[in-house]
């Protein structure tokens, strides 16, 4: 459904008047002219308080605080309607937040169908297999309140997954994640990414994703 996102001359309001200044002067996002364009993965670098996390929310369509212009395959996405937003968020576009935004008093399980039911994509088998794979799969009937940050990270993660995509966001999707477990998620998102054919937003402070990034970009 989107084979191209375009940002064209976009810059947070937050950041207006300095645009002479740091961050923006030197960044190669903010008032420039940018194309993710599929099949390519991007890893975005930037430090914290650059607006890595504003750029993600503007591109899902979750916040308008910005000027210039968000295209997705030429057309921009103020115009969209919220049954656009809605079709898009669960067949186009999917977002990993930072905050992940997981329901504490759920069960794993509970947080993770919330999604699946909306989409229908992924059986329960194959969630279970996703759960399995990241090392939680015992904590399927847990309480999310009562996990690890981390494991916290990895149901949000499997969460993501569960809808078709052509562009998968991840805000800082390994931040809580050591060595190890950023290896194996970083492996069943290219396993996800590939079977979709799809391409990866993500952001980072500096390149801490297993990833194979085709392109990157300091924000």
């Amino acid at each position: 459904m989107i084979s191209n996102i375009s940002l064209k001359n976009v810059l947070p309001r937050v950041f207006a008047g300095s645009e002479r200044e740091l961050p923006v002067k030197d960044s190669q996002v903010w008032l420039r002219e940018l194309d993710f364009t599929a099949p390519n993965s991007y890893l975005i670098e930037a430090e914290s308080g650059t607006g890595k996390s504003s750029l993600c929310s503007y591109i899902y369509g979750n916040r308008h605080d910005y000027s210039g212009e968000i295209l997705f395959d030429g057309e921009n996405i103020r115009t969209f309607s919220i049954s656009q937003w809605c079709e898009l968020r669960t067949r186009a576009i999917a977002l990993l937040p930072q905050e992940m935004r997981l329901f504490p008093e759920l069960t794993v399980k509970e947080n993770i169908l919330i999604k699946n039911r909306l989409t229908d994509f992924k059986t329960e088998s194959e969630i279970l297999e996703m759960l399995r794979r990241l090392e939680i799969s015992e904590k399927t009937n847990q309480l999310v309140s009562r996990l690890s940050v981390g494991q916290q990270q990895r149901v949000a993660i499997v969460r993501a997954l569960c809808q078709p995509f052509d562009f998968l966001i991840l805000d800082e999707p390994v931040s809580h994640l050591d060595e190890r477990n950023n290896t194996i998620v970083s492996s069943l998102i290219a396993d996800e990414v590939k079977s979709q054919s799809a391409s990866i937003i993500a952001t980072s402070v500096g390149n801490k994703i297993s990833l194979p990034f085709s392109i990157q970009i300091s924000l």
